[in-house]
């Protein structure tokens, strides 16, 4: 029986047009690496979908913004995508996130793989619904012995260093902003990154604080102040400049970062694009991609 192959890219996904371009450099790039082997962009966010399903649904908007793909207009859930491409025959479904770190999302979609393996039949084997359904790991990895966390850190330092070297030329500190998570310890993976950052940059204070839980804000303006940082470029440590970077890094809120920063006595350099359009960072999802379908035996082209 042959089996037919197929890409999922779940996105958490954003409303903001420009930080299009990083979820789209990843399909792009994935895309390219697989030519043969359908991929399709999904998100997860309730609210982000149905925005875009209302701007789908406005002719106003589809003239003024020609540059949005049908991808995105049209986007679904993941288990939607998924059922498509079961309805268009492909039983083999390589589900990648492009999250940063592992949180709750990404054990969502754990639950999700879980559950679609386990639909059977009562007839022969060859009707089930699905050969095989794999979760590729998130860029700073996650929990096993198959694939030590500690070496998809470095690989994403490795793929940071151009912000490293604009931090370097600008003489400043680089501070990145995560976003977190309040009720798991993702914490750790930043903080790491971070360490990795400044072994492989001496010559760069790299500093990463989140959104939600620890690193906050206060804890990475302490150790500014720690290592008598005089200026700060500011960054998204998310794969796609949205509305965290749009308003709580650089927005006019007394409270976003740039502001808390500057009142701080610290010049601010902020960079507003995300992770994704870093082509380095882009691969290492493409990458996850393909050792998850190699673990599972299965062949990509």
């Amino acid at each position: 029986m042959k089996h037919k192959n197929a890409i999922v890219l779940a996105m958490f996904g954003t409303t903001v047009e420009p930080a299009l371009k990083g979820l789209l450099n990843i399909s792009g790039r994935m895309r390219a690496r697989y030519p043969e082997t359908p991929v399709r962009i999904a998100f997860t966010s309730n609210i982000i979908r149905k925005k875009w399903q209302q701007r789908a649904a406005d002719p106003d908007y589809i003239k003024e913004h020609p540059e949005i793909p049908a991808e995105i207009l049209e986007v679904r859930t993941v288990l939607a995508t998924i059922a498509d491409l079961q309805d268009q025959g492909h039983d083999t479904i390589i589900l990648q996130p492009t999250h940063v770190a592992m949180g709750e999302e990404y054990l969502d979609l754990g639950t999700f793989v879980d559950g679609l393996m386990r639909m059977g039949t009562v007839k022969k084997a060859k009707y089930k619904p699905f050969h095989k359904v794999v979760l590729g790991r998130p860029a700073l990895g996650t929990y096993g012995v198959a694939h030590p966390y500690h070496e998809d850190i470095m690989a994403a330092a490795t793929a940071l260093a151009a912000d490293a070297e604009l931090a370097r030329q600008e003489k400043a500190a680089l501070v990145y902003m995560g976003h977190g998570n309040e009720h798991f310890p993702s914490s750790g993976s930043y903080l790491e990154l971070a360490e990795r950052m400044r072994r492989l940059h001496p010559d760069v204070l790299t500093l990463i604080g989140n959104v939600e839980g620890y690193p906050a804000l206060a804890d990475v303006t302490a150790e500014l102040r720690r290592f008598g940082a005089k200026k700060v470029l500011l960054k998204p440590c998310m794969v796609v400049a949205g509305d965290h970077a749009v308003n709580d890094m650089t927005g006019p809120e007394d409270d976003s970062w740039k502001n808390v920063l500057e009142r701080n006595g610290f010049e601010v350099q902020a960079a507003a694009s995300g992770l994704g359009e870093i082509d380095a960072f882009a691969d290492i999802f493409v990458r996850n991609a393909g050792e998850a379908a190699a673990d599972a035996g299965i062949v990509l082209r």
